[in-house]
């Protein structure tokens, strides 16, 4: 029997809380996103701080609470790089040896000549960019001459964009999959987006939700293969599907914004009784991160924590909250990358009726979380240690 019937894992994507010790080897020293955030204005985070937010790490205007509810601590990332993809697999008990590769110059000719030989068109952008920046900039360029509109980002991604009337979506899929065959060896990004858009002039063109990701599969065994093997109930709620490959997650759904993956997190807890329910929020990452909009991410962590209260009160004895972040994207103007940045990760894990407010301390990797949910469905993963038996009080 699992100690816990239920488990609901929510990243919060990018709300990292504070630089790791080799920061500075990734031009990320002094970079604190949560800290950041704090010290530009007052948050209003009752709840959170409720769950024993101020009690990770002092937070200006987030104290610590005298009885936090949850069990608290923060974790660092033991695999190289501060990607989407490295901060998940690593939850899921997998440790990589190198870094994907990221390109904040642009792909190099010999990724761009073959995929442009290969696609029969020349392409555009070939940059760093927000995904909505890009098409304000190049979108009428691209329907004017049928070329893709290929870019990055501070993660290790090859996004195509292309408008649906210009190339049609099933043809947008198969140009990503020829980047993925062409994407191999050192040059392995963790994903090829496709990213379909429509609309008729700069200031209307918007992504529309036939996106499709094009990961690498993840190592074996993780997480996801272990609950699957023990049957116990997934649901991937957000990119989860997408970050694994879809390997381990026989049910998924998509969502548009923060909103609606709460909305999609209530929906789960009607239907699902037990099992894991994996949700990643993706606004905080990108729209406000990447963007460097510090105000922005403020409000957007205030309105997360609104939605909080009443999910909270949804739970039930035998559930498990945890929140948790995969990586960093401070906004602090100060700092001029936009891209993520090198961050311990916050960790609350919080139980109706029982006494779980426990200091974690500093994990060492991310994975001890991944462990957890492993050995309350009676499995083990390959790195992490567990800490259920803090959770239990024991």
């Amino acid at each position: 029997m699992a100690s816990f019937e239920r488990i609901l894992w929510i990243v919060l994507d990018s709300v990292g809380i504070g630089e790791l010790p080799d920061a500075a080897d990734y031009g990320d020293a002094g970079r604190d996103t949560l800290g950041h955030i704090a010290s530009a204005r007052p948050l209003a985070l009752p709840n959170l701080v409720r769950l024993g937010l101020g009690n990770i790490r002092p937070l200006d205007h987030l104290p610590p609470a005298d009885l936090p509810l949850a069990a608290h601590g923060k974790a660092a990332t033991r695999s190289p790089g501060k990607d989407t993809t490295t901060g998940h697999w690593e939850m899921a008990g997998i440790w990589l040896e190198h870094a994907f590769p990221v390109y904040p110059h642009g792909f190099p000719r010999e990724i761009m000549e073959p995929f442009e030989r290969a696609i029969g068109r020349g392409t555009l952008g070939n940059k760093p960019a927000s995904g909505t920046e890009i098409l304000k900039e190049l979108g009428e360029e691209h329907v004017r001459t049928g070329r893709p509109i290929v870019y990055t980002s501070g993660d290790s991604v090859f996004q195509v964009a292309a408008h649906e009337k210009v190339i049609p979506v099933a043809e947008l899929y198969h140009m990503s999959e020829i980047a993925r065959s062409i994407l191999t060896g050192p040059h392995e990004v963790g994903r090829v987006i496709a990213r379909p858009f429509l609309g008729d002039r700069a200031d209307n063109f918007h992504r529309t939700e036939r996106r499709h990701d094009y990961a690498v599969p993840p190592p074996r065994p993780m997480l996801l293969d272990v609950l699957g093997e023990r049957g116990v109930p997934v649901v991937g709620i957000g990119k989860i599907f997408d970050i694994y490959d879809g390997r381990g997650v026989p049910e998924s759904v998509r969502t548009r914004n923060n909103a609606d993956a709460m909305g999609k997190i209530d929906a789960a807890l009607e239907t699902h009784r037990s099992g894991l329910i994996f949700a990643n929020l993706v606004d905080f990452d990108m729209l406000y991160g990447h963007r460097k909009d510090v105000e922005g991410f403020a409000r957007s962590l205030e309105e997360f924590d609104a939605m909080l209260g009443p999910l909270m009160a949804r739970l039930r004895a035998g559930d498990l909250l945890a929140l948790t972040a995969d990586h960093g994207c401070d906004p602090d103007p100060r700092f001029p990358s936009t891209d993520h940045s090198r961050e311990y990760v916050p960790l609350l894990a919080y139980s109706p009726g029982r006494e779980a407010g426990a200091a974690l301390g500093t994990r060492a990797t991310q994975a001890d979380f991944g462990q957890t949910v492993a050995e309350n469905f009676g499995g083990r993963i390959p790195h992490g240690t567990s800490f259920l038996s803090n959770l239990l009080g024991r």
